[in-house]
């Protein structure tokens, strides 16, 4: 029996290459709580929902990615809860959806999809949050798979 080895890599969210929508931003300030900031890489940025529920980040690649596992890092207490993501192959394709639970840290975040799937647009749903008000916040996101 042969085995078939697949390079499991980050997938580049530039976004610039991207486009990248969120369910909404605290005061509505994108300078300083913006989408932008899930993917600069910088630990002293994030993006900051408004409140109320459910809050949502939703990515659509230029091209379809073979999506494996992701990493999500939350500002504890603002945490979401009865997460889910939902993968959409193509656009008449019917989409897949996997919950996923979180813990209340700051901590960097890693969460395996039960399949390889592909995918053409990705959206993380936060039906609730360990905020009172709803908010989330969301310093980095990161997927992994392959093109």
């Amino acid at each position: 029996m042969k085995t078939r080895l697949t390079l499991i890599m980050a997938i580049s969210l530039n976004p610039s290459q991207l486009q990248c929508r969120v369910s909404s931003v605290l005061n509505r300030d994108v300078k300083l709580y913006g989408k932008k900031h899930i993917f600069d890489g910088n630990d002293e940025t994030c993006w900051n929902s408004d409140q109320g529920s459910p809050q949502w980040i939703e990515i659509e690649f230029p091209d379809v990615k073979n999506l494996s596992a992701f990493e999500i890092q939350f500002q504890g207490g603002f945490v979401g809860k009865d997460c889910q993501i939902e993968i959409v192959p193509g656009p008449e394709s019917e989409k897949y959806v996997e919950p996923f639970y979180p813990e209340d840290i700051n901590s960097l975040q890693k969460f395996s999809l039960k399949r390889v799937t592909s995918a053409k647009v990705v959206k993380f749903v936060f039906n609730s949050s360990t905020d009172f008000f709803g908010r989330i916040v969301v310093y980095s996101l990161t997927l992994y798979g392959s093109s």
